[in-house]
């Protein structure tokens, strides 16, 4: 069945819908957003003639579109633009490689930020997921994403046509575990965004993560490969590899997390918290350049361009066609569900989809105590305040002309099952919670 309901997509923070939707596909219309600012870096953002205090940074990425803005900024010439002529993006193995990369530094062979899973500069700021527990003091300085991650099922599942309700698989994987063969689900990182809203998708069905299935980890650009030959059950990614999956045939997409929580949060730019210090100017024409490009990949009239430039070789290295459909909103579930024109399309700017809300990441840390990712007395409050930079983000914000959110809190979230999360009493939604690993 064809969903064919309309949903015009908002103009960004601080632009008419009117202009925005004239925005060309040229970086020249995307600069016309930015009318505070003038094209030439050192006349217009530093009006003091002082740049940055390096002419470029190494920042990592993972194959996934919400990568996007970095490669744009790189390929549209926007760090140049805010003099960061040396910026390099570099592409990263796995999640774990770029944690690794960034416990290194670029001082030391690897990266000074990243494209990142919004809990990982937690983890990793807490020495949760570094060798011997060595904190690394992260950043967040902006958000780079909101939605569009998915959650596929392998095509043996087809007659169940899970959905956004899991329960259809309960039975059955209640009997692979009698049977002596536990299902297997499949995330990117453990205590990541993915891990997380498998995890939530699977316990609001009263399976549980941790006892029911067997949890694996696998980097997204071999979530297809894998699931091909049997490796999992279920995955959650990113795109474009839920789509990939589809178009191949080898299973179907259950749900867009979307579905599980409407406007979610997903991927950062994290930095680490040296770079930050020693560098803040270089700090600012980052973000400045990271909202530019977010703002041109949000425009609808850049989707297929989009698709090409990440589909490169040296990017994605993959065709077009497994992208370009779902950043346009244009669902084929690949279980008979077409879903045209989705509201759930990745969000990249409108929305408040850029600015960094502590509300948010204070779900995450919350979601990684209800796993035991963190212990269940760590001051929440405290540690999103040393970690997230919101006031960062804020002050490119202003030199940009661009409207901020008045508030560090979205307020209150809803998800699909009813659960509802106050960011001022976390607590009480871990008490709500009926499955969970924490004592």
């Amino acid at each position: 069945m064809t969903d064919t309901t309309k949903t015009p997509p908002p103009a960004p923070h601080g632009v008419s819908r009117r202009s925005f939707l004239k925005t060309s596909a040229a970086t020249a219309g995307t600069a016309a957003l930015f009318s505070a600012v003038k094209a030439s870096f050192p006349g217009g953002a530093f009006a003091q003639g002082s740049g940055p205090e390096v002419t470029g940074a190494k920042l990592g990425f993972i194959a996934l579109t919400d990568a996007s803005p970095l490669i744009v900024a790189k390929e549209k010439g926007l760090f140049d633009k805010y003099g960061l002529p040396d910026m390099e993006v570099l592409k990263q193995a796995s999640w774990g490689a770029t944690r690794d990369n960034l416990v290194l530094g670029s001082e030391g062979g690897g990266i000074d930020g990243a494209h990142i899973l919004t809990p990982m500069p937690y983890l990793i700021s807490a020495g949760k997921v570094t060798q011997n527990g060595v904190p690394l003091p992260m950043a967040i300085v902006a958000r780079l994403n909101l939605d569009a991650q998915g959650i596929s099922v392998a095509k043996a599942y087809a007659d169940l046509k899970v959905g956004v309700d899991a329960t259809p698989l309960k039975e059955v994987f209640a009997k692979k575990k009698a049977d002596g063969a536990m299902a297997k689900v499949a995330m990117t990182f453990p205590g990541g965004t993915h891990d997380l809203w498998i995890r939530y998708w699977l316990a609001a069905a009263g399976i549980d993560p941790d006892q029911d299935v067997e949890t694996i980890v696998v980097p997204p650009p071999q979530m297809v490969a894998n699931m091909k030959v049997g490796t999992m059950d279920a995955f959650c990614v990113g795109e474009p590899w839920n789509e990939q999956l589809v178009n191949q045939d080898i299973g179907y997409t259950a749900c867009n997390t979307a579905e599980l929580w409407n406007r979610h949060p997903e991927k950062s730019l994290g930095l680490r918290a040296d770079f930050v210090e020693k560098n803040p100017k270089a700090v600012q024409a980052m973000l400045m350049a990271v909202m530019e490009a977010q703002q041109w990949c949000d425009d609808m009239a850049n989707k297929d361009e989009l698709a090409g430039i990440v589909g490169k070789r040296a990017w994605f290295n993959v065709p077009p066609k497994d992208i370009v459909d779902r950043i346009k909103g244009e669902y084929d579930y690949g279980n008979g569900r077409v879903v045209a024109d989705s509201p759930h399309f990745m969000k990249f700017w409108r929305d408040d989809a850029s600015f960094p809300f502590k509300s948010h990441d204070t779900w995450f840390v919350t979601e990684d105590i209800r796993w035991g990712k963190f212990e269940a007395e760590t001051d929440v409050a405290a540690l999103v305040d040393t970690v997230n930079r919101s006031d960062l983000w804020r002050e490119a914000a202003k030199t940009l002309g661009v409207t901020a959110p008045a508030s560090d809190s979205r307020g209150v979230e809803t998800f699909f099952d009813g659960k509802t999360f106050d960011p001022a009493n976390p607590g009480a939604y871990l008490e709500s919670l009926a499955i969970k690993k924490m004592a």
